[in-house]
C-alpha cells in the first residue's frame, strides 16, 4: 500500500535499505534539480563533510548512501538516493533528502514529487510519495524529507521546507564547511607558469670550500671540448711576462762563463813562426 503523505506527516519504515526517488516533468525554461543526502548526528549537524553525498560527491564513504545517475521515465527526468539505512553507523540519527536547482527558483520546476521505494525490490508500487510544492516560489534548494531513528527502527517525515541559497545555503545549515569564494566562481582556471613559484622552497646550497666566505658556491668554468693543462703558477707581478705562442728563450744562467772551462792544445798549424 503507497502512503500520499502530507507536509508533515510521517510513516514508519518496514525496508531496511530504501531509494528516494525523486521525480519532475522536463520542459523549457524548466531548470535541471539535482538530489542529495546529509547524514546528520544527534546535534542536528554532519558529523564531517563526508556526510553530504551529491554530485560531486556521490557516494558515502561507508558505501551504504549513494546518488545513483539519473534517468529519463515515460513520467519524466529522475534522480535518486539510495540507503541502507538499518546498516549505518548508531551515530546516524537521520538522513536528509534535499533537492537543489541552482539554475532558477523551484516555482519554475513542474510535478516535484519524491517517491520511496523497498531496495530489495527490483519493481514493486512506491511505500510513500510526497508531492514537494515551493512556499514562496523562490527557493533553490528544497528539503524534501527526512528519514530519522525511532528505537531500532526508521520513520520518514515529509518536510517541504525550502532555502533561497541553494545548495551552498543547504549545506552550511547542516555544518558543512563551504569555500563561497569556490563555490560562486566556477571551475578555477589552470595557474599560469611562474618563474619563481611560491609553492616551492628549493633545498639549501651545498657548502663548498672557497677562499672567498660569502660565496655561495665556486664553480670553475672548463674550456669546452678539450682536456685542461695543469695551471702553471703565475710569476710575481713586475716581471717581464712570457710571449705566449713563441719558443722561450734560456735562462740567462745558461749563457754564464765556466770558470773551470780551458781551451784545448792547439796544433802546429795555429802557431806563429
Amino acid at each position: 500500500m503507497t502512503h500520499a503523505m502530507l507536509k508533515g506527516s510521517n510513516v514508519p519504515l518496514d525496508a531496511t535499505a530504501v531509494r528516494a526517488v525523486l521525480r519532475w516533468t522536463p520542459g523549457p525554461g524548466v531548470p535541471d534539480v539535482d538530489a542529495s543526502a546529509l547524514l546528520l548526528g544527534s546535534t542536528g549537524k554532519v558529523r564531517s563533510d563526508e556526510d553530504f553525498v551529491f554530485y560531486n560527491q556521490p557516494r558515502h564513504p561507508s558505501g551504504l548512501v549513494r546518488r545513483l545517475p539519473k534517468r529519463s521515465t515515460p513520467d519524466g527526468l529522475t534522480d535518486t538516493v539510495e540507503a541502507d539505512l538499518a546498516s549505518l553507523d548508531p551515530s546516524v540519527d537521520q538522513v536528509v533528502i534535499a533537492a537543489s536547482c541552482d539554475e532558477a527558483a523551484f516555482e519554475q520546476v513542474r510535478d516535484l514529487r519524491i517517491s520511496l521505494y523497498d531496495a530489495a525490490a527490483a519493481d514493486g508500487e512506491p511505500l510513500a510519495v510526497f508531492d514537494v510544492r515551493a512556499e514562496t516560489g523562490e527557493e533553490t534548494a528544497v528539503i524534501c524529507g527526512e528519514f530519522y531513528r525511532r528505537g531500532d527502527s526508521w520513520k520518514f517525515r515529509a518536510v517541504g521546507q525550502g532555502y533561497p541559497t541553494g545548495l551552498v545555503g543547504l549545506a552550511t545549515e547542516f555544518g558543512i564547511s563551504v569555500d563561497e569564494s569556490a563555490a560562486g566562481a566556477g571551475p578555477e582556471p589552470a595557474p599560469e607558469p611562474s618563474a619563481s613559484p611560491t609553492s616551492f622552497t628549493p633545498a639549501p646550497p651545498v657548502a663548498v670550500s672557497s677562499p672567498d666566505e660569502h660565496a655561495t658556491v665556486q664553480h670553475q668554468q672548463p674550456a669546452y671540448g678539450y682536456p685542461q693543462p695543469a695551471q702553471a703558477p703565475q710569476p710575481a707581478y713586475g716581471y717581464p711576462q712570457p710571449a705566449y705562442g713563441y719558443p722561450q728563450p734560456a735562462a740567462a744562467a745558461a749563457y754564464a762563463a765556466d770558470p773551470n772551462f780551458v781551451l784545448p792544445p792547439q796544433g802546429p798549424q795555429f802557431i806563429r813562426p
